[in-house]
């Protein structure tokens, strides 16, 4: 992390020298460094004109900075006058500013006042302090606070802030759920997903011993997000218990929706959720979905074995997708009435993909390259002991070292539905559509990033149940600003000009002044 000694820069911006330090820390898992500034002032008629950051630090920090701001004329006869700090106030409000207007514009403040009609402004100025400053802990909201203008205006102190997550009830979260939706929710597919959450936390209930997608087996919450594909705008969340599988979270999702008045859905899920069980569910409740097949499954096996011949062909070839398409309507059996069995209207769609299909055979054929190497090395490991047996054929020889031989056909028989991936959908009829709808999907796994990496949810931070859903709800505010700046970003394609990083860093600097009641 950064230190003390980092020697100051200066940045011109319309006009103006700006002067600030800049320090770079490493991030587990990034390849290259990140970088962050604090501004300490201008230059003004070549003197440093110092701002309330400056004058915050300690006495030998200043000292190492090498910079001189102005210090008043002394009377005759008396000693030089020390600086004192400006009567002026001075915050950072150009950041803030940005989220108070968005907050603003997409209801988020109006539906905080009426769901927490007592601490919606320190809600929003913790949300704020999480946007700006990015996996630093709230205990450092105080120094932050006093230099930024924010809607509380107040100190908020850790134990204070560990008192407002507790009193976010969850009533109150599923009522600013239900206004935010009737504010922005039309016929827009929802893309649902969750994510793990490693806690080491031995108070929270819902933490479970469970393995995470990197099959890490540790206590952890789950967490469910909801997220609309075309307004790019979270929907809402459930914290689930850490042991729980994906599949069996579709129910609860729908019971969810349900409460929140949410009658016309149109979701969409990676195969992961696929179960019949789901689809009988989902399909008994009306709602549209498109969710990802398994090609493991009989029937979708079938099915590519009745397209195979043809899949390849010109007429099935999508270019802007780049992959070859084919559907087969379905009769999907969910239920018994008075004996008779009732059926609904299905489309899987098959798909083939040139590319995907090697690079599948290429994994497979260096997974069992190394389960070859390992066996003829002496260095089994005993996890992979079914794989052996299933691969190969193992001789064992008194005088010699073992003779490893690869089982006839296996890995052809494994190799015939490489390249080949499949969708359910009882609402998209068209299998190029479908995969444009699929693909965007990843909205919501980018959410989960915005949450872990620059929300500071890649640990829970609380001790207590009382405490978490209040957080998580807390930087759920924080990401729906988060979401929305980025989807303007992408809109208006700044992303040529700024990181999102840096086009915040360039309105924090921007300030607010007032002195003896004028402002600028």
């Amino acid at each position: 992390m950064h230190n003390a000694s980092v020697k100051p820069k200066t940045q011109v911006i319309k006009g103006v020298t700006y002067v600030y330090q800049e320090f770079s820390y490493r991030v587990k898992g990034a390849k290259h460094p990140k970088h962050k500034r604090r501004y300490l002032g201008k230059h003004i008629d070549g003197q440093f004109i110092p701002n309330a950051s400056y004058w915050l630090l300690p006495e030998d920090e200043k000292a190492q900075l090498g910079l001189t701001p102005p210090v008043p004329a002394a009377s005759p006869g008396t000693h030089a006058a020390l600086p004192k700090l400006p009567a002026a106030v001075r915050l950072f409000y150009g950041a803030t500013y940005l989220f108070d207007e968005l907050s603003a514009h997409l209801g988020v403040t109006a539906d905080l006042q009426v769901c927490f009609p007592g601490i919606w402004e320190q809600m929003l100025s913790v949300a704020w302090f999480l946007i700006l400053e990015e996996r630093t802990p709230l205990s450092r909201f105080p120094r932050w606070g006093k230099t930024h203008r924010h809607p509380y205006g107040k100190d908020i102190t850790s134990p204070r802030s560990s008192e407002l997550f507790g009193m976010i009830s969850e009533d109150a979260m599923q009522q600013f759920f239900s206004l935010q939706i009737k504010r922005r929710l039309e016929r827009e597919y929802l893309a649902y997903d969750s994510t793990s959450i490693c806690t080491f936390s031995k108070a929270l209930k819902l933490a479970r011993r469970g393995k995470n997608k990197e099959h890490d087996l540790l206590d952890q919450i789950h967490l469910a997000l909801v997220f609309g594909q075309e307004s790019r705008l979270p929907v809402c969340f459930r914290i689930l218990p850490g042991n729980i599988s994906d599949v069996s979270t579709v129910r609860n999702l729908v019971r969810s929706l349900v409460s929140l008045g949410i009658e016309k859905v149109h979701l969409v899920m990676d195969r992961s959720y696929y179960s019949e069980q789901n689809i009988n569910v989902l399909l008994q409740q009306r709602y549209k979905f498109l969710i990802g097949g398994k090609t493991s499954l009989n029937y979708v096996k079938d099915a590519v074995n009745e397209v195979r011949h043809c899949i390849g062909d010109f007429s099935h070839y999508h270019p802007q997708l780049d992959v070859y398409a084919a559907t087969k309507l379905l009769k999907w059996q969910i239920s018994q009435v008075n004996g008779e069995p009732e059926f609904r209207r299905v489309y899987l769609h098959l798909y083939y993909s040139e590319q995907r299909s090697t690079e599948d055979r290429r994994a497979l054929h260096q997974k069992v390259y190394k389960l070859k190497t390992e066996l003829e090395t002496g260095c089994r490991d005993a996890s992979h002991a079914n794989l052996y047996a299933h691969y190969f054929i193992i001789k064992a020889y008194p005088k010699r070292a073992i003779a490893v031989t690869l089982r006839k056909g296996v890995l052809e028989k494994e190799a015939q539905y490489f390249g080949y991936f499949a969708l359910m959908t009882n609402d998209v009829k068209n299998a190029a559509e479908a995969l444009r709808i699929y693909r965007a999907k990843d909205v919501a796994e980018k959410a989960f990033g915005n949450l872990k990496e620059r929300l500071g949810l890649r640990r829970p931070g609380v001790s207590s149940d009382a405490n978490l859903p209040g957080k998580i709800f807390v930087q759920y505010i924080a990401l729906i600003l988060c979401s929305y700046i980025q989807n303007i970003m992408r809109k208006q394609e700044l992303y040529q000009q700024y990181s999102y990083y840096s086009l915040l860093d360039e309105l924090d600097v921007i300030e607010y002044y007032e002195h003896t009641g004028t402002q600028e």
